[in-house]
């Protein structure tokens, strides 16, 4: 084994000792809670959408999440390993592609995904 994913491996598994990581991919609706420091203050706050894109790259594993906020798409990258994150999914989503970014040239009901029922292709 290479030194490097040996390390690599050695890592995650210290960082997810104390922490549980559903199993989500593309298209499912995931709320996030990120913890955020102000000052002296510690508080969390929610970002809840469309997983949009996963990236597996070992500890630099990443996600994008979509949702629509006043009328206006944002999107937000948190990596999956990250301390200070906690998901939760909410929904799984049906879709046929890996990463989904068109969803950002729709809008409405265009936009929507329909859901994976249960004992679908897991």
């Amino acid at each position: 084994m290479n030194l490097i994913d040996q390390i690599n491996k050695e890592q995650i598994a210290k960082l997810i000792a104390n922490k549980i990581i559903p199993s989500f991919r593309a298209g499912d609706t995931i709320k996030v809670l990120v913890k955020v420091i102000e000052g002296t203050r510690e508080r969390q706050q929610s970002f809840e959408g469309v997983v949009i894109a996963r990236k597996n790259r070992g500890i630099s594993s990443s996600f994008k999440v979509r949702k629509i906020s006043n009328g206006e798409g944002v999107e937000r990258l948190f990596h999956l390993y990250s301390p200070n994150i906690q998901i939760a999914v909410l929904k799984h989503g049906r879709v046929r592609r890996a990463k989904l970014y068109y969803l950002r040239k729709r809008t409405g009901k265009s936009a929507r995904i329909a859901e994976r029922k249960r004992g679908e292709y897991s």
